[in-house]
């Protein structure tokens, strides 16, 4: 049979039907679901590492359109989720569009979305952790053997400051920290008196993967509660960093807005000006992966028909509110270029403590419910995984254990341990950067083909019910096309390349093993 073959959204909705998942969400739940993965190191994170890469102050810029992009493709995946309400997000919808090669496909990017994705933010829930003990943690034993930390202090921050003042090293409590571009520069006898650290393994970042997967192995109405109340603690935290930092801003941090062209380190179109602004939108979208997963888990809804456009649509419209008055404070409060030195980790943390004097009980507040809301993100991104392979084994495209359910919990829990190890693999030995560009590459690959498959839905099955339909068709779904891709484009060459080389190694699985396994080739 072709590569091409499709399953019909009747064979569909039947599967679903026949699933012992709970249905256990309602639109509140599923609302913060939404924001419980949206909010996290998209937010704590990933808006300093823009700033400093890419976009300076007009990382806020680089949020409204990332959200742009995200509203075209949440909308499409609204349409979607209410009239194929099963588990497996883009991976299922586009089995019905684009046939089952396609399907492989945005299943394995979708690894990228979801598994890498709780990867990266159980590394940033490393970093807080650590920073909450007041780095008390080894660095060895709380990073990647292929990161590094250079310090200096004494006499060799003098020296260094004096020979290379374009630097402009930041310096908290006497010592300084160099970026790895910084150090190449140094001569030898400069070098010498560098401190180096180098990673071993993240172990606080194994630690929140076990205890999230044991909590999802326990049930998806548990998981969701917990997840309530930590989204609560979080938004409240968020809310009160705006209020109290809109005080400290300093105009000054804004001038220039961008980063000027020909600013050390920035070289290339995407790294300054408004090209810089395409490349921090590109690194902020990880921001918003969130909303898409509560399409994951629309076997679990109570009336996924009504309640999945609204929990989609309504927490991507308060995370956004949310992350353009959080930027602009953050870059207000402290320059951007902090943000590649000392302010790299825990950088909210960081401005707290060293620009919003008399405000360090905020820093310890942030820090904590950080911790608890990065939780969620992993939580949501564990079971979207989870739910994906669930989907993708009843189709036969990977083995039937991935689908295997709890006897007494009716939850994937094989599943969870086998993500569990492959998760921890990356949280463990692979830096932040790059599993979390990775995962961009994943979520905005997923968008492409989501907002393509209204277009096709729309000319191949035209009178299925639509309980929600995606306005200004084709308008919206081509925008939604242009506007993901262009952030794919402006993605660094080293994540497209690691990209492509993971998408080789998915066709090669899919022809050595999937496509022969497949239900669809055995009828």
């Amino acid at each position: 049979m072709s590569i091409w073959r499709k399953k019909s959204i009747e064979a569909l909705l039947q599967q679903a039907q026949g699933s012992n998942l709970k249905r256990t969400l309602g639109a509140g739940s599923l609302i913060a679901l939404g924001i419980g993965a949206i909010i996290g190191a998209g937010l704590f994170v990933r808006t300093a590492h823009a700033a400093s890469e890419a976009a300076g102050a007009g990382v806020t810029i680089s949020f409204i359109v990332a959200a742009i992009g995200c509203a075209f493709a949440g909308l499409c995946y609204a349409e979607f989720a209410a009239m194929i309400p099963v588990s497996g997000s883009a991976y299922a919808y586009s089995f019905v569009t684009m046939g089952e090669l396609v399907a492989w496909v945005i299943g394995w990017s979708l690894i990228m979305e979801y598994a890498l994705g709780a990867a990266t933010v159980s590394i940033a829930w490393s970093e807080y952790l650590n920073n909450l003990l007041g780095h008390s943690i080894p660095y060895a034993w709380c990073h990647s053997p292929f990161e590094k930390l250079y310090q200096i202090s004494g006499d060799a921050l003098q020296q260094i400051n004096e020979a290379f003042p374009a630097f402009k090293l930041a310096v908290t409590e006497k010592v300084a920290i160099l970026t790895t571009d910084q150090f190449a520069l140094l001569p030898t006898q400069l070098a010498k008196m560098v401190t180096v650290s180098s990673g071993i393994m993240n172990v606080p970042a194994l630690m929140i993967l076990l205890a999230l997967t044991l909590l999802l192995i326990k049930g998806t109405k548990e998981s969701a509660i917990v997840n309530a109340i930590i989204v609560f603690v979080k938004v409240s935290i968020v809310l009160v960093f705006i209020a109290v930092g809109w005080k400290f801003i300093n105009p000054v941090n804004y001038q220039p807005y961008l980063i000027p062209e020909h600013t050390s380190g920035h070289d290339g179109f995407f790294k300054w000006g408004w090209g810089g602004v395409l490349g921090g939108a590109a690194i902020v979208f990880f921001a918003f992966i969130g909303f898409d997963a509560v399409s994951t888990t629309a076997q679990e809804a109570k009336n996924p028909k009504r309640d999945m456009p609204i929990g989609i649509l309504g927490s991507l419209l308060i995370c956004t509110v949310l992350y353009v008055l959080f930027a602009h404070v953050l870059t207000g409060v402290a320059n951007w270029s902090i943000f590649s030195t000392s302010g790299k980790e825990a950088s909210v943390a960081y401005v707290i403590k060293t620009y919003m004097p008399g405000y360090q009980w905020l820093e310890t507040s942030v820090t904590v419910a950080i911790l608890a809301g990065f939780s969620s993100v992993i939580l949501v991104m564990l079971m979207g995984q989870s739910r994906v392979f669930y989907s993708m084994s009843q189709d036969g495209l990977i083995p039937k254990v991935f689908a295997e359910l709890h006897p007494k919990f009716s939850t994937p829990f094989k599943s969870n341990w086998i993500l569990f190890v492959f998760v921890g693999g990356f949280a463990a030995f692979v830096p932040g950067n790059l599993a979390g560009d990775l995962t961009s590459f994943g979520t905005l690959f997923a968008f492409v083909l989501v907002s393509a498959g209204i277009l096709i839905m729309r000319k191949s099955n035209p009178d299925i019910p639509r309980p929600f339909k995606t306005p200004l068709v084709p308008l919206v779904p081509i925008l939604g096309v242009i506007v993901c891709s262009m952030m794919i484009i402006a993605l660094d060459t080293f994540t497209l390349k690691a990209a492509l080389i993971w998408m080789v190694l998915g066709l090669i699985i899919y022809f050595a093993y999937s496509r022969k396994n497949s239900h669809l080739h055995k009828k």
